[in-house]
């Protein structure tokens, strides 16, 4: 139960370690049964230590002030955090016990053995092997289950996350392809020489950058599509192909978009498709201020018109393809970036 609230509401479960029992420490009563797991979150460290005494409490956790050790029927403490050193009223970090905790080195030994620690400057592995702690430690050899198992991502090879600019599809992509160990293919946007000068001058680079992008993504996604990586057996991409026909369809002359068209089905007509085409819309005026926050000064002059006529495109397009392999999701009032269970919340979308 801990380990799934800490997934719903800190952060991905990268490793767990298996449990160790021990004796109880400072007073007699039941063994211990001690665990470790690494946590990828974007919260701050204070914030941790506050969401892991709700947990801590939602569990039946009794605090008492006395001095002393007790039985309890849960008790989290955070070892690290990457390799900030920590020291204030409320949290000290790293733990200043770990070195002398047997039941804490050894189940972090078999995760992370080479990690090192940043004040006394030795890897996990030497300090289990300098301990003082003699207490008897047993493996259990039983694993607690990690909740990203629960969502089957499997059954989508290829998986696109598409949205306006600004929407977070590269966010969201990336944190989907770290979640379920996939190959990442994200747009080269930052690398088209043509694109700072089009928001200053559409008229006159619009066709250059849009001729460039067709080229650029499919010679990405022939790449990274039809070469998967043995290890890593889903693709998921923060872009579809047919983006290229969307912006262009905006941006370019009617000549210039006929023979762009008759271009992108000739070098199109072969790549992948994806399993599941996930669309995060988002209203007009939260676009416009993520722009804003992100602070890309090519990104500053976009106008409302321009991001409203993006998204009817891409709803025309969605309206066309009449199959069960798009998923609108509206994320106008989520943050996907900092809340955690609004992650999850798209996160069920995709998968159900």
């Amino acid at each position: 139960m801990a380990v799934n609230a800490i997934f719903e509401e800190i952060g991905s479960i990268k490793k767990i370690a298996p449990i160790f029992q021990t004796p109880a420490m400072g007073f007699e009563g039941d063994d211990f049964l001690n665990c470790v797991i690494q946590v990828e979150s974007n919260q701050s460290a204070d914030l941790v230590l506050d969401t892991i005494f709700s947990i801590e409490t939602e569990l039946g956790r009794v605090r008492d002030e006395k001095a002393g050790f007790s039985s309890r029927p849960i008790d989290i403490d955070i070892l690290f955090y990457d390799d900030e050193i920590i020291n204030t009223k409320n949290l000290i970090i790293p733990h200043p016990e770990i070195q002398n905790r047997k039941f804490v080195l050894a189940p972090l030994a078999v995760i992370s053995p080479d990690f090192v620690h940043p004040k006394l400057n030795k890897n996990i592995s030497e300090l289990l092997v300098e301990t003082s702690d003699g207490d008897e430690i047993i493996n259990q050899s039983k694993w607690l289950r990690n909740p990203i198992l629960d969502y089957d991502m499997s059954k989508f090879r290829y998986l696109a996350i598409e949205g306006n600019i600004g929407a977070g599809k590269t966010s969201l992509a990336t944190q989907l392809a770290s979640d379920f160990n996939a190959k990442l293919v994200l747009e080269r946007f930052k690398e088209n020489p043509f694109l700072p000068q089009f928001y200053k001058d559409p008229d006159r680079f619009a066709f250059p950058l849009e001729m460039s992008f067709l080229a650029d993504r499919y010679q990405q996604l022939l790449d990274d599509l039809t070469q998967y990586d043995l290890f890593k057996e889903n693709v998921i991409g923060d872009y579809d192909a047919y983006k290229s026909l969307i912006f262009a369809k905006i941006t370019l002359q009617e000549e210039e978009f006929i023979l762009y068209k008759k271009l992108y089905h000739i070098m199109h007509k072969e790549l992948p498709k994806p399993d599941v085409y996930v669309y995060l819309y988002q209203n007009t005026g939260r676009l416009l201020e993520n722009i804003k926050n992100r602070g890309r000064d090519f990104e500053q002059e976009i106008e409302a018109n321009y991001l409203q006529k993006i998204n009817e495109g891409y709803m025309e397009f969605i309206r066309n393809q009449h199959n069960d392999k798009i998923k609108v999701i509206d994320i106008s009032e989520m943050d996907f970036v900092i809340n955690r269970k609004h992650y999850l919340s798209v996160l069920n979308e995709i998968i159900n």
